[in-house]
């Protein structure tokens, strides 16, 4: 229930670089695309925030 701009910008970029890639790049597969930024989070932000990631990607791909 948090708003954009209550997400920390290392998250939110994530985020978006990831949907980017599912939504834009046919020839990378999802699950490629969503491991790739809970990797990232987990260096560049907190255990949280990848766990969070992988959340919020995993329903955008259960919507597609």
């Amino acid at each position: 229930g948090w708003t954009l701009q209550r997400l920390p910008k290392v998250t939110l970029a994530i985020l978006r670089l990831a949907v980017a890639e599912i939504l834009c790049l046919e020839d990378v597969p999802v699950n490629v695309s969503v491991n790739e930024a809970v990797e990232i989070a987990k260096t560049f932000a907190t255990p949280e925030d990848a766990s969070y990631i992988n959340g919020v990607l995993s329903s955008i791909v259960k919507k597609i």
